[in-house]
Formats: structure tokens, sequence, C-alpha cells
């Protein structure tokens, strides 16, 4: 890790660090994690995860036209 950031031409430079990784970068580096709401760098950011997302909504796999019963005896 270097010792100084890179300043971008803004002229005025927040450091911020990492929570995860505990890496210094600009606080504009920083990116909002989909999961928790909180800010991490961009190695950090986790993928949406899926197992926060609603439940999917079940499907009606019940037969449109039934067959109707026959009876064995009926049967040819």
């Amino acid at each position: 890790m270097s010792l100084y950031l890179p300043v971008n031409a803004s002229g005025s430079v927040a450091i911020a660090v990492c929570p995860r990784c505990q890496k210094k970068l600009q606080y504009a580096d920083l990116k909002q994690d989909p999961n928790n709401k909180n800010w991490y760098c961009g190695e950090c950011v986790d993928i949406y995860d899926p197992w926060r997302v609603a439940a999917r909504q079940a499907e009606d796999i019940s037969l449109q036209h039934p067959r109707p019963d026959v009876k064995l005896e009926d049967a040819p």
C-alpha cells in the first residue's frame, strides 16, 4: 500500500478507510453495498444477496382441462 493517495482533479480529498479490508482510499471511491447499505471499497462490495429477496410467487401447476376419471371395468 502506498503512503500517498493520488489526488483527483477536484483539489480537495477526503480520506476513508474500508471497514472490511482496512484499505485507505478517497471518500468518493466508496460504493454502497446493496445488502446492508454500508459503504465499502469496490473490491469489498458484495453482489446482491438473493437470500434477502422476497420469495417467488407459487406457480399454478394444476391441470387446465383435467381428464374425467374412467372406471376400470368400463375400460375396453
